[in-house]
């Protein structure tokens, strides 16, 4: 049975007319893409009934709908715990970037309204760069690129690349130096809403393939180096 909202958490209207595992599914989702949710992490069922203010029926759904996602996975005796992406995750995640965002943007129009969100969204990540807030400058690149999938005007696209993001979060959340992962492409994300908003989308889309294919090998590189570290040391 559906728990109603304590007050002062009334559900958003977007929300009110979906599933309660779908709404509860979706702010797991997000949790992750924030990093509040990290690779590896144990989720207690006890915790997150209380705290989304759930039933275990309904929770054990919401983990099977992000099971199913990728997002989660479940040990027998263990329990549920975040997914810990490997290096053919990040191959097929940038593979998948690379066929999204690079036509949405080669197509798109420089007045969609999506634009003004590119604009936010690089505006936030130099306001958290310069308060050495890195977790929230990865946040805003998502916000960035998640807006970029928006000038395709698909909702399900979108919808889909919800679950990618989330995916690409915990693929962030692997590596421990933040500041060298997402410091680059604050100021490359301006360079690439520039060449848009100028009327250049197609050398926007060639500068956006150029960019997500060295952040994948920037990636891949350092991931190969953290699992060449023996396992102590990985989990200092």
């Amino acid at each position: 049975m559906k728990k109603p909202a304590p007050a002062g958490l009334a559900a958003p209207a977007d929300e009110q007319a979906q599933p309660l595992a779908d709404v509860i599914a979706g702010r797991m989702r997000q949790k992750i893409i924030d990093g509040v949710l990290t690779p590896g992490s144990h989720l207690s069922e006890v915790q997150l009934c209380e705290a989304m203010q759930v039933s275990r029926n309904t929770l054990r759904e919401v983990f099977r709908l992000l099971t199913k996602e990728g997002l989660l996975r479940h040990e027998a005796n263990r329990g549920v715990f975040v997914v810990t992406p490997d290096m053919s995750t990040i191959v097929d995640i940038y593979r998948i970037r690379r066929l999204i965002e690079c036509p949405a943007l080669a197509s798109a129009h420089p007045l969609h309204p999506a634009v003004a969100r590119m604009q936010a969204a690089i505006d936030a990540a130099r306001a958290h760069r310069e308060a050495g807030e890195w977790l929230s400058v990865g946040s805003a690149d998502i916000a960035f690129h998640s807006a970029i999938v928006e000038l395709a005007d698909s909702p399900r696209l979108s919808a889909f690349y919800a679950q990618v993001s989330a995916e690409l979060r915990l693929v962030f959340g692997l590596l421990h130096d933040p500041e060298y992962l997402h410091g680059p492409y604050v100021d490359q994300n301006q360079i690439i809403l520039g060449l848009l908003t100028a009327g250049d989308a197609k050398g926007a889309a060639a500068k956006l393939e150029a960019y997500l294919l060295q952040a994948e090998r920037f990636i891949l590189g350092a991931y190969e180096r953290l699992e060449r570290k023996p396992a102590n040391k990985r989990s200092r």
